[in-house]
């Protein structure tokens, strides 16, 4: 899961650069990133990584799955030095030693276990929340540079981040047809389709690394949260600590690779008869 989110940012990222920049909140964008290769694997890669998350997240916590897909961000970034010719700041290399050791006091510290079943008013919340982030993504679409960047991918995560609360307890469902009518089912596609739409339009906008950092964050915490109050996520006892320690740091590691990222790409505005708005080549990273 690891290394298909890594590699689902990298060519993404790639496509969102090289594709003509989007002013307002509209799905076409998802149309016209579908007409470059790599976007259309990179969304692969994301489908085999979310398929392999929903299993995990059957039998482990939430804490421990969202923290490890913020270690995707890892992957991007060794990606990006070798094929894209990427240089990391000493500071951004500390940082993703950080994430690791974070990820790794987190795998000691998880008890796997089955989710409890969401109750018909998380049902509805969740609902709210797809609406919610819709409405703020709407408005947030005129940011741009690193503040579009950040905004526009934390509200990805947070979208990403409830498809996961939604995608635990379906994960425990057997039958087949319990689990096509389930809501949750749906749920998890509409929020993935908004993240994956909220996604595009931050990378756009600056670093691929800040916005995949705001994605994690925002990803990690409140389903973090919600799994430990609501769906029975739970610790090995006397391991409290480490798991603490381990979210903390790796929080503080996406946190901080948001603001030590340099911008990889960007696009110039320009006046064109034609109304659309020009975007160059993507730039190696500097």
């Amino acid at each position: 899961m690891i290394a298909a989110y890594g590699v689902a940012n990298l060519l993404q990222s790639v496509a969102a650069a090289r594709t003509d920049l989007h002013q307002g909140f509209n799905p076409r964008l998802l149309l016209k990133l579908g007409q470059h290769r790599a976007y259309v694997i990179g969304v692969g890669c994301q489908f085999a990584a979310f398929a392999l998350a929903f299993l995990a997240r059957r039998d482990l916590p939430l804490f421990l799955v969202q923290s490890a897909v913020a270690a995707g961000l890892g992957i991007t970034a060794v990606l990006g030095v070798a094929v894209l010719k990427w240089r990391l700041p000493a500071a951004e290399l500390v940082l993703l030693v950080v994430l690791g050791v974070g990820l790794g006091g987190l795998i000691v510290a998880a008890e796997p276990m089955p989710s409890r079943q969401l109750p018909a008013a998380g049902v509805v919340l969740l609902v709210v929340a797809l609406f919610a982030i819709g409405a703020t993504g709407f408005f947030a679409v005129r940011l741009h540079g690193a503040p579009g960047s950040v905004v526009l991918g934390a509200l990805a995560g947070l979208a990403f981040g409830a498809a996961a609360v939604a995608s635990r307890p379906l994960a425990s469902v057997h039958s087949l047809d319990r689990f096509a009518s389930d809501p949750l089912l749906y749920l998890v596609v509409l929020h993935s389709v908004v993240g994956q739409l909220l996604l595009g339009l931050a990378m756009q906008r600056g670093s691929t690394t800040a916005a995949v950092a705001a994605m994690d964050a925002a990803a990690a915490v409140p389903a973090a949260i919600v799994g430990l109050v609501f769906l029975g996520d739970s610790i090995h006892p006397g391991r409290e600590w480490i798991a603490a320690v381990g979210f903390l740091a790796t929080l503080l590691a996406v946190i901080g690779l948001s603001f030590y990222a340099e911008p990889q790409h960007h696009h110039e505005v320009a006046d064109v008869p034609s109304g659309r708005v020009s975007a160059p080549p993507a730039a190696a990273r500097s």
